[in-house]
């Protein structure tokens, strides 16, 4: 039977010392029953994961006996994903599903043609969410490397702060083409892969011209993803899986 799996966050982690605190207590105690002596797995997000014996519950947290430590390497490539937001829980399938596909990063975009209206205010508080949404992703899917869900930005804001690496934007236009053809010195072996990537993907009806226009302007190359017109969260997965097949191999 598999055993459960717990977030410690990296700042709080020490092999030897290892505590469950707070929402991820409630979690082993509240909703999956656990109790002394049950062995769990935990992980800090940062590669590195723990099978652990419960020595001691308490309401709000619980004293671990580590048991064996392994060490989970780093994806050979940091992808960066910058997602419009969609319309309703759209934005959480997509952060699961780039969770489980190895992505380092993930931006949500406030693009013209986003439907979802969030309040400054918000924000925060909307991050904090989907950050959750990866951790609870990273739970289940036995995946050691946390991706960090950032604050949202606009599409100028987020195309200006990515100058390195491989630069894709997803795009319908009859000049975009497909990875095979933008990758095929990597693939040829003519030269490395990038260490960083990032894949832009736009909202339901697509970026504007003038959006599309600034990517290019920051050395973003038009991505197709086929003839097909693809929902925001398709083309999110689809682009996702083929970039990383392309770089992690």
């Amino acid at each position: 039977m598999a055993k459960h799996r717990f977030y410690i966050p990296a700042s709080e982690w020490d092999s030897q010392n290892l505590t469950l605190s707070g929402d991820e207590a409630h979690h082993c105690f509240d909703v999956m029953r656990g109790k002394e002596g049950d062995r769990i797995i935990t992980f800090n997000g940062e590669g590195i994961e723990a099978e652990a014996e419960i020595l001691s519950a308490g309401k709000r947290n619980a004293t671990l006996k580590t048991l064996h430590v392994t060490e989970t390497a780093r994806p050979p490539a940091a992808i960066t994903l910058g997602q419009a937001i969609p319309k309703g829980k759209n934005m959480d399938l997509i952060i699961q599903k780039a969770t489980e596909l190895g992505v380092s990063k993930i931006v949500p975009l406030l693009s013209d043609r986003t439907v979802v209206q969030l309040n400054p205010r918000d924000l925060e508080k909307k991050r904090q969410k989907w950050q959750r949404v990866a951790i609870e992703a990273c739970k289940q899917c036995g995946q050691n490397w946390l991706p960090s869900v950032e604050t949202p930005v606009d599409v100028a804001t987020f195309t200006k702060e990515r100058r390195d690496g491989l630069r894709l934007i997803a795009a319908i236009s009859p000049e975009a083409e497909s990875l095979k053809a933008i990758t095929s010195e990597i693939r040829n072996g003519n030269r490395p892969g990038p260490e960083t990537a990032t894949l832009l993907i736009g909202p339901e009806g697509d970026f504007t011209p003038a959006e599309m226009s600034q990517a290019a302007d920051e050395g973003f190359a038009a991505l197709s993803l086929g003839p097909i017109i693809l929902r925001s969260e398709t083309a999110a997965i689809y682009a996702l899986s083929i970039v990383g097949y392309e770089l992690m191999g």
